[in-house]
């Protein structure tokens, strides 16, 4: 599931039938439920990509450091790295290698769902005060 998807998905949860405040109230441990599971599935996506990538870095940092080995190579298809650098200009080659920030790339677009659906649980508690508040606007219109 991309943002996007997500982002619709909330859009339509997040209304609520002002004719029917009490079923609406009774809706928001169900979407708790239903977005603190999409959260955690979502988190536990993060670990496996950020684990990937600590993986996916020592590979690159021998890479480019001339360490890695002809079978490690060649399971992940690269060509060997001839030129000579030292071990401090290895962090600027990794940083800059395609692989690394395809990587980082995915964990920060992970992040972005994982920080957007904490901020739907978060929400979530204050919809019970919306509804609490339209039926008292409700009762005020008409004289209780």
């Amino acid at each position: 599931m991309n943002i996007s998807d997500l982002h619709a998905l909330w859009e339509q949860d997040s209304k609520f039938d002002r004719t029917e405040l009490g079923e609406e109230s009774l809706r928001i441990p169900q979407l708790h439920s239903k977005y603190f599971k999409l959260f955690s599935e979502e988190r536990k996506v993060l670990r496996q990509w950020e684990a990937a990538y600590k993986q996916l870095y020592r590979l690159k940092f021998e890479y480019y450091n001339g360490t890695l080995s002809e079978e490690e190579l060649k399971d992940n298809v690269w060509e060997p790295f001839n030129l000579r650098i030292l071990k401090t200009e290895s962090q600027m080659y990794i940083d800059a290698d395609k692989d690394i920030l395809k990587a980082r790339g995915a964990i920060a677009q992970q992040q972005d769902k994982i920080d957007f659906l904490e901020s739907i649980i978060k929400n979530l508690p204050a919809r019970g005060y919306q509804i609490k508040a339209a039926i008292d606007w409700e009762k005020f219109k008409v004289g209780m």
